[in-house]
């Protein structure tokens, strides 16, 4: 069988020799008269089609090789290689422990057995292997064992041991980028963020230009709450390389935690300078301005991270939001129907709709949302309060005080119940039993007073609930 081999427009005399090579191998192959090929040929014709997913041609190349150079360690590694892609796992690993037997100090050699333990699930002999070699190994070889030791522990579980090995490549080797890039996670993962904060001080103090260790030294500090300390170890993380986007956005965060809201738009804005714009950090800008008040650029903000996630409902339910904050019940109705195309099963979105048309005195429609609301999560307080207030506001007392009971049944005798009922017995002209369930109410739980006001702020007109209300601070 004749092969046309790929004719690439390579000028160099490395490609012409490969051709050569591979015309030798068809011959070999077929018998036909061929020129010698040794050991390093057979590698490079291995490679070849490996790279070329040729796997049945890459297989016969090597098995052809081992045949003529049975003693060779390198081209049994390459053998298994192919064996592991085949996932024939155990010959994989019979064949290297031949390797084994005549070169024991090739690096390979126990990446691949690794790699077919962890195909075999057999994560404790992958582990005991590596661990059993390290020290045979230094420098790159070394750090090299434990990144895969680590990439181990990950796929086993041993999360603590991940954080252990990473450790151990920086002290070695301190500018390791894999591992710098890979313990800023784990160190979040596992709240071993003291240790991270020594071991990138020792870093940066040998190595004062390495900006990963100073964001790393950020995030540790971040995850212990010291927001203005992360803030200063992010700012030298961009001062050696501006263009360091990560960094940027986590202090847009640590400002936005700290409550410095003009702050973090600012840095948030410098983000998106010179990172792809995201819908997270559009976002977090429109969360800022809705904290300050200011909710046309908080909807501003929210409609840019729409436009780039037009399938998130949370965000649409953010524009609702900043629209209700305003009490503009109409805009805020269209926000949520929209959230609720993409999420009709949301008890919150349920409930604010169902709010935001009892401002409307759309009061039937309302409470068709606010029963959704329950039936989406009977076991939310907040869902059962809702319905009571709808029913309520709309004058359908008797329905109230039955949704009372039922909510007592599922969740207990809350204290804002006993409000509830108060109200609505005061409400139904029952005004003696109202003033008693008041008293209980105010005994159980005195702050709670503020839901009865929300509920009816006209309540206070009544002379019975203030006497009651006064005569009981004076107690206090």
């Amino acid at each position: 069988m004749n092969h046309d081999f790929p004719s690439f427009n390579e000028h160099n005399e490395d490609f012409e020799d490969l051709r050569d090579l591979l015309q030798q191998f068809e011959n070999l192959r077929e018998g036909r008269s061929h020129s010698f090929l040794d050991e390093d040929s057979f590698e490079l014709i291995i490679d070849y089609y490996d790279e070329h997913d040729e796997l049945n041609n890459a297989m016969q190349a090597a098995e052809l090789a081992i045949e003529q150079f049975p003693f060779s360690s390198q081209l049994l590694l390459k053998k298994s290689s192919l064996l592991l892609d085949a996932k024939k796992y155990k010959e994989a690993l019979a064949l290297l422990d031949k390797a084994a037997v005549l070169d024991s100090n090739d690096i390979n050699l126990y990446i691949l057995k690794t790699d077919a333990y962890l195909a075999l699930n057999q994560h404790k002999k992958a582990a005991q292997l590596l661990e059993a070699h390290l020290d045979q190994f230094s420098g790159e070889d070394r750090t090299d064992l434990l990144l895969e030791l680590a990439d181990v522990y990950d796929d086993w579980e041993e999360f603590e041991k991940v954080f252990d090995c990473l450790k151990m490549v920086l002290e070695h080797d301190p500018n390791n980028e894999e591992a710098l890039h890979k313990i800023g996670f784990w160190t979040e993962f596992t709240g071993r963020n003291e240790e991270s904060i020594r071991l990138h001080n020792q870093i940066i103090d040998d190595y004062p230009y390495n900006h990963l260790a100073w964001f790393n030294l950020g995030t540790a500090y971040q995850g212990l709450k010291l927001y203005e300390k992360a803030i200063d170890a992010y700012q030298y993380a961009i001062v050696i390389d501006e263009k360091f986007d990560y960094a940027y956005r986590n202090i847009g965060d640590a400002y936005i935690r700290l409550r410095k809201y003009n702050e973090a738009i600012e840095v948030l804005q410098k983000h998106l300078e010179i990172a792809k714009p995201e819908d997270v950090i559009y976002e977090a800008i429109g969360y800022c301005f809705e904290k300050m008040r200011r909710y046309t650029q908080a909807r501003y903000y929210y409609r840019k991270a729409v436009h780039l996630n037009p399938t998130d409902d949370k965000l649409y339910y953010k524009i609702a939001v900043a629209y209700m904050l305003e009490q503009n019940w109409e805009n805020a109705v269209k926000s949520l129907q929209s959230a609720m195309k993409l999420n009709k099963q949301s008890a919150e979105y349920n409930m604010s709709m169902g709010g935001c048309l009892l401002e409307l005195q759309r009061n039937k429609e309302a409470l068709g949302f606010l029963v959704n609301a329950i039936r989406i999560r009977p076991g939310s307080i907040n869902a059962r309060l809702s319905l009571i207030r709808g029913l309520y506001v709309s004058d359908y007392f008797d329905d109230a005080l039955e949704q009372l009971e039922l909510a007592e049944g599922k969740i207990g005798k809350k204290p804002v119940f006993v409000y509830y009922r108060a109200a609505i017995y005061i409400a139904t002209g029952r005004t003696k039993e109202g003033l008693l369930h008041l008293e209980t109410a105010l005994q159980m739980a005195p702050k709670v007073l503020k839901k009865l006001l929300e509920l009816d702020p006209a309540i206070l007109q009544h002379t019975g609930v203030v006497e009651l209300v006064a005569q009981y601070k004076k107690k206090r």
